[in-house]
């Protein structure tokens, strides 16, 4: 009866993190997920790409549903301190990669890599025969401090979201974990980039019926009677 905070670990996230939030009769900034495994991957892919340091990319997030469906945003990443979608499909004049290990990132290669990102996990599972534990471990204890009063954490997580476009679904959004729970706003980005998060909207809206087919929730029109924050 007095928990602060739930993050959900277990996948499918965004569905058991719905489910979870449904039946705990807790408030939607109560209950996260963890969301943000590929947008660090994709952090980490883009600086072993053009050899720097980790912290030196920033933007780079992926939002939508948790694995393959998710919507990778780079329209505000940069990669020390250059727009990302200024160095995809060309090459860099020499006064402009002095600090770059790379002049080139074809398109066909960035579209590999955020293909790469979104089967990060199932490529663990192949390789490993099973998922990874450390990256998650240390992601859900940055949550879980931020959730305790610690710094704030500031990549993606899966939180339940409803509004005039997304209706009653837990997916991952911009958001910004504290102690006063989980707030969100809708990532804006290029066209490409939000008609892929509306595609990974309808996919979880049809997992999420799915739940309803089988009878583990009721009709979403009904789940204000279990949880009256809803």
């Amino acid at each position: 009866p007095d928990v602060k905070h739930v993050v959900i670990i277990f996948n499918p996230a965004d569905l058991t993190g719905l489910v979870t939030l449904l039946y705990s009769g807790l408030k939607p900034s109560q209950v996260t997920t963890l969301a943000a495994l590929d947008s660090t991957r994709l952090q980490s892919a883009l600086a072993k790409k053009f050899g720097v340091m980790q912290n030196q990319i920033t933007g780079c997030a992926t939002y939508g549903g948790h694995g393959e469906q998710m919507a990778v945003f780079a329209s505000t990443t940069l990669v020390a301190g250059r727009p990302l979608s200024e160095l995809i499909g060309r090459e860099m004049p020499e006064g402009d990669w002095h600090d770059l290990q790379q002049r080139e990132f074809p398109v066909e290669e960035w579209k590999q890599m955020q293909q790469d990102v979104t089967k990060g996990g199932a490529k663990i599972i192949e390789l490993r025969g099973r998922s990874s534990f450390q990256s998650p471990s240390y992601l859900s204890v940055e949550m879980i401090r931020s959730a305790m009063g610690g710094e704030a954490f500031r990549w993606p997580a899966g939180t339940f979201v409803n509004n005039e476009k997304y209706k009653c679904i837990m997916m991952a959004m911009k958001t910004t974990l504290d102690v006063t729970g989980c707030h969100f706003e809708v990532p804006t980005g290029t066209a490409d980039e939000v008609a892929s998060l509306d595609a990974s909207y309808e996919h979880l809206c049809k997992m999420r019926d799915e739940l309803v087919t089988l009878n583990i929730v009721p009709p979403v029109s009904e789940w204000s009677k279990i949880n009256p924050n809803l």
